[in-house]
């Protein structure tokens, strides 16, 4: 383990959402190595569930105002404050604006699928932040790290909506550290490329994917390496580092930008 005591997060209450699993997941164990006590807000977690090294669970629906204020004031309640936020749930269906092939309806783009990947993505972030917002705003502090992706700044074959929720999230970012800089409260996002796999991806997620690009489902595991400059897809090690520094005083001038992890591979 990397001696983290020079972020001095350690006693820091920072919320990750989405953190039962996968990114979030790694984000969390990150911060708790650093000395932060984290508090997981996840559909899939019991409320008041504590592992052993400290992350501390509270079933959460980021899409539910109601569910988004009970989390705060939960966390309130317990922990006494909150110092960072970590807006880590998302989700992602692949569809083809029109299935020109005309072979699987089911992957077009409907309003259903449309409508729960923009209110995950785009209005589970608004929520968040507005309610961890305010309890920043009674302290003076406060760091709020958005997790983007690289496909909201470049576009995905196959992942529009999904794009278009990820630029929406840099957006944020961008606007909400101009409004809250003089109230000294930092927004930062993150934006993932290639990465490890995480053993989430389900059949079905791999099948959608691999018809939106006309590409058969064993295709999908070729060696994108050849890709990235750095020869490598990230690691989650990579993206819990980087949100860990972000998240601390040793980044105090960073704000109101989207921090690309993508070893190279982005343009611009």
């Amino acid at each position: 383990m990397v001696d983290s005591s020079w972020l001095g997060l350690e006693k820091k209450v920072i919320i990750v959402t989405g953190g039962a699993s996968g990114i979030g997941k790694h984000i969390a164990r990150t911060l708790t190595e650093a000395g932060a006590q984290v508090i997981v807000g996840d559909l899939h977690v019991e409320t008041g569930e504590q592992e052993e090294n400290g992350i501390y669970h509270v079933q959460l629906d980021v899409t539910k105002k109601d569910s988004v204020e009970h989390l705060v004031k939960h966390v309130v309640n317990k922990f006494g404050t909150i110092d960072g936020l970590v807006n880590n749930a998302g989700i992602n269906l692949p569809r083809l604006l029109v299935d020109f092939r005309g072979e699987k309806p089911e992957y077009e783009l409907d309003e259903k699928t449309f409508d729960l990947m923009v209110s995950v993505n785009q209005k589970g972030v608004f929520l968040m932040t507005q309610a961890v917002v305010r309890e920043f705003l009674k302290k003076g502090s406060g760091v709020v790290v958005n997790i983007s992706s690289e496909a909201g700044m470049e576009g995905s074959n196959g992942q529009s909506v999904y794009s278009a929720t990820k630029g929406a999230v840099n957006g944020f970012t961008r606007s909400w550290a101009k409004e809250l800089g003089s109230h000294h409260i930092r927004v930062v996002a993150v934006a993932p490329g290639i990465n490890e796999k995480t053993g989430l991806t389900t059949d079905a997620y791999n099948e959608a994917l691999a018809y939106t690009r006309n590409i058969t489902v064993d295709e999908l595991g070729t060696d994108y390496s050849k890709a990235i400059p750095l020869g490598r897809p990230g690691r989650l090690d990579d993206i819990g580092n980087l949100v860990t520094y972000l998240l601390s005083d040793r980044a105090a001038y960073i704000t109101g930008t989207t921090v690309n992890i993508t070893g190279g591979k982005s343009r611009g």
